[in-house]
């Protein structure tokens, strides 16, 4: 049976090789006269018959046109597939597939310019027609875009419309390739006359957006390597000066524009401009607007670079409010910085603790907060005491801590640190004979007083 289908195929294709060869016309010729002008269409109906008004023909050159295109004949595919392309429409979709490997190799073989943008337009009427044939419109548009992109210098604004389109449709579903093309024709238009950088931009944040999603879901390793793309290519785009000549204008026209401020205050940060005081307003306006945890702990930080401690206190401990249980490794940052912020510029020791205990509690194997109770004791030693003693006492207190962080946290910066602290402070411990003139003796339990009050253990240099 098997053996009788090759030769009736086989007799099928010769009989068709000989009427073509009689007539003298050639499959590129005949291709080119059906599907030029460009503006040539299929006008189908969907619900038409599969294998359209001549059934028994068009099964016989998808069987030809198929046999050709195993065998990478392409030549001898192309006017079987042509015959099915336009009489019937429905009878397959691995028709569609096949026929725009058939176009890109009569596109790659031209040599002539024009008959290369001649081969490409009748690549984008497959893709067109597929899409009303089959449907799968947003991803067969990115197809179509990418082909439309790198086949042609002439079509970079219309390839940019249609695979934005396509990224419109398929969302999070949007391929890494059809990303990459997307934001480097932006990229390109961005340097013409008509458009300015904020559709880099913009295109930018929407591919980098779908694939950080990709990214995180680990659906696509293709993913990683593009970002490195596109991040490579914005780059030079991407300068403070530029960012900011674009979005103060927006910024100014329209300040209460949620998103606007989100992108604004999104670039900026990425792009380490947030010294820029756009960077300022549009964050905190975008906190006046919609406060949340993160918004808050930006503001506290902005705070900080313009010296405003106690501004920034109040934003964090905002933020510290606003984290929900799910985000306590964010919670904790924020405990942190308050606690540096008490401690080093609002010199409020006992709230700086506090706030340090409160981090420790939700990190219980960071050593950081630790070090820095550790310096506050340390900072304290000399204004906790009225006699030789008790000025050196909280240095007992001070090593203990840095102890304990070395021994939660394995780290090495937390090891360096405190190992540097330990080695600095416990040459201020009281000598020998001040320990023994009041009375005490080594490796006894004593309670530093002062703010501190907590119980450690005699010790001398």
């Amino acid at each position: 049976m098997k053996t009788m289908k090759i030769i009736a195929v086989s007799l099928c294709m010769i009989g068709f090789l000989t009427e073509i060869t009689a007539n003298d016309i050639s499959f590129e010729t005949l291709f080119q006269k059906q599907t030029h002008p460009l503006n040539i269409y299929i006008s189908f109906a969907p619900d038409e018959p599969k294998y359209g008004n001549d059934s028994v023909t068009c099964v016989r050159n998808l069987s030809i046109y198929r046999e050709f295109y195993r065998q990478r004949n392409f030549t001898d595919a192309l006017e079987p597939w042509r015959w099915v392309f336009f009489n019937c429409p429905l009878s397959s979709q691995n028709m569609y597939l096949d026929g725009t490997v058939l176009l890109k190799d009569l596109f790659n073989r031209e040599t002539n310019p024009q008959n290369k943008e001649k081969y490409l337009d009748t690549l984008i009427m497959i893709y067109d027609q597929r899409i009303t044939a089959f449907g799968r419109e947003g991803f067969v548009l990115g197809r179509k875009g990418v082909d439309m992109y790198y086949m042609s210098n002439l079509r970079t604004e219309a390839a940019f419309q249609t695979l934005k389109k396509s990224i419109e449709i398929e969302q999070n579903s949007s391929k890494p390739d059809v990303l990459v093309a997307f934001f480097q024709a932006a990229a390109k238009l961005s340097e013409t006359p008509n458009y300015d950088k904020i559709i880099a931009i913009d295109a930018y944040n929407i591919a980098s957006d779908i694939i950080d999603f990709n990214l995180r879901a680990g659906t696509d390793t293709n993913f990683i390597a593009a970002k490195t793309n596109i991040d490579l290519i914005f780059a030079p785009i991407a300068t403070c000066p530029d960012l900011i000549h674009i979005f103060t204008a927006k910024f100014e026209a329209d300040p209460t524009n949620k998103e606007l401020l989100e992108k604004i205050s999104s670039m900026l940060s990425k792009y380490q401009c947030t010294e820029e005081e756009l960077f300022f307003k549009a964050t905190e306006s975008l906190h006046n607007l919609e406060p949340t945890a993160n918004s808050a702990f930006l503001m506290g930080n902005m705070n900080i670079s313009k010296r405003q401690f106690g501004k920034a206190s109040e934003y964090l401990q905002e933020a510290v409010r606003l984290y929900t249980g799910e985000e306590n490794d964010k919670k904790a940052d924020a405990l942190l910085l308050l606690a540096e912020i008490n401690f080093r510029q609002l010199n409020q020791l006992v709230r700086a603790r506090s706030y340090a205990l409160q981090a420790l509690e939700l990190r219980p194997n960071d050593g950081r907060p630790l070090i820095l109770i550790g310096d506050m004791y340390a900072s304290s030693a000399a204004s906790c005491g009225e006699n030789e003693l008790e000025k050196k006492v909280a240095y007992w207190a001070a090593v203990d801590k840095y102890l304990r962080a070395k021994a939660i946290d394995s780290s090495a910066s937390v090891e360096s640190a405190a190992s540097q602290r330990i080695a600095s402070w416990s040459q201020h411990y009281p000598d020998s004979e001040t320990i023994f003139f009041y009375n005490l003796t080594i490796g006894q339990s004593y309670t530093v007083g002062c703010w501190i009050n907590e119980t450690t253990t005699v010790r001398s240099k």
